[in-house]
């Protein structure tokens, strides 16, 4: 297994953004995700959900630490990934939910 974070991909920011993960139009995004991370590390993925489907995964290549939530002045951690990273060729069904969560990659195919 491949384990890591699932984050879901806001609805208002569109198929666009999710699709800009996987088809090389950048060749990194940054996540955040509060306070700092007790099991994350450089080389696990971050899982990405969107309209309730699991659609891809990036691997995680930076966590910088001492970054502050603009809007609630707490602690985050920003996370950067490498892109493009891999996308599945059919979603799986997997619920959205706000904020971040560990995820073992159990559903990832070949896990």
């Amino acid at each position: 297994m491949s384990f890591g974070i699932s984050k879901t991909i806001p609805q208002k920011e569109g198929l666009a953004a999710a699709n800009s993960l996987y088809d090389g139009t950048r060749s990194e995004y940054e996540f955040h995700m509060a306070g700092s991370p007790s099991k994350l590390e450089v080389g696990h993925y971050v899982y990405t959900i969107f309209q309730d489907q699991l659609i891809g995964r990036c691997k995680i290549k930076t966590l910088t630490g001492g970054a502050v939530n603009p809007k609630s002045g707490k602690p985050r951690t920003l996370i950067m990934v490498e892109c493009p990273g891999e996308r599945l060729a059919t979603p799986i069904a997997k619920k959205g939910h706000r904020g971040t969560r560990y995820y073992d990659g159990s559903e990832w195919p070949g896990s």
